[in-house]
């Protein structure tokens, strides 16, 4: 069972500060893993923008919108963790630094994107 001091939850605690400090101030250095993120956010944001079209990235909660990048980040491109405990550490980061509808949204983005990427698989 997984816990807040559990290492693989403190990297992306540091990763979603990084991304999040990004959004303010582009000429910042970032751990590698906000690198990563960073370096496909084109697609991670053209991602999060088809899954939720009536939210504008702008309109977005800028700490929602940093655990989201970096959850799309994990689902769509890294792919090392099954897509449940992705949405889970997404929903549980939301919890601990987003708004009481943090949690909720992020859940509901995620679900969507992997809803989205089944369909494709079947068709």
């Amino acid at each position: 069972m997984k816990t807040k001091s559990d290492p693989r939850h403190l990297k992306r605690r540091e990763t979603v500060r990084s991304l999040f400090s990004y959004i303010f101030q582009k000429e910042q250095p970032l751990c590698p893993q906000a690198k990563e993120v960073v370096s496909n956010l084109d697609f991670i944001d053209k991602e999060i923008t088809s899954s939720a079209p009536e939210w504008p990235l702008e309109r977005i909660n800028k700490i929602d919108l940093a655990i989201l990048r970096l959850a799309v980040y994990e689902l769509l491109i890294q792919k090392k963790e099954p897509p449940k405990v992705i949405i889970d550490e997404a929903v549980e980061l939301a919890k601990e630094f987003g708004s009481e509808n943090s949690a909720a949204f992020i859940n509901g983005v995620l679900g969507n994107i992997l809803k989205i990427r089944e369909n494709e698989l079947t068709q």
